[in-house]
């Protein structure tokens, strides 16, 4: 796995599913390889994307934004065959509802506390102790925890990418 160095930042304007198949793209171009495969995922409120909280308050306040709602988790998968050329690009982006329990004030403190959601879109890990906080999930959970398996193989496949299981 090698971290592709792309200009994650939202453009003015740019509406979310843009903004993560951009990313995704952006990231399967920057990095060099016969096939690579690249993702992005955003946490969106209506029309507002939550990213990574710059500190507790910050989570905080997604945290509590987020509680007793519904809201998206977009994940922008683009993967890439350079070898042979020409290359060969394929991407889809799969969107999953999540919904949050109402939560408490001390529920809050506690989760910010474990320092789980300062690293994380909009401020939880469903695939940690995040998951407490989810009452359902209406879709892709593997696209919530970063990664659509199922649609990402069906790239790799479009692109020419052996699966184990195919032919030998």
């Amino acid at each position: 796995m090698r971290p592709a160095e792309t200009d994650e930042a939202v453009r003015p304007g740019e509406p979310p599913q843009a903004y993560v198949a951009r990313v995704a793209r952006e990231k399967a171009r920057a990095v060099p390889g016969a096939v690579v495969l690249a993702a992005d995922t955003a946490v969106v409120l209506g029309e507002t994307i939550l990213g990574k909280p710059h500190d507790g308050a910050d989570a905080a306040r997604m945290l509590r934004a987020l509680a007793g709602t519904r809201h998206q988790v977009l994940t922008a998968v683009c993967v890439r065959r350079n070898e042979p050329s020409p290359a060969r690009e394929r991407e889809v982006t799969v969107t999953t509802e999540v919904l949050f329990r109402p939560l408490t004030e001390e529920q809050i403190a506690w989760y910010v506390a474990t320092g789980e959601p300062l690293d994380k879109a909009g401020a939880y890990a469903l695939q940690g102790l995040g998951g407490a906080l989810v009452a359902g999930v209406s879709g892709s959970v593997s696209g919530v925890v970063g990664l659509p398996l199922a649609e990402a193989l069906s790239l790799l496949g479009e692109v020419g990418y052996p699966m184990p299981w195919g032919a030998r």
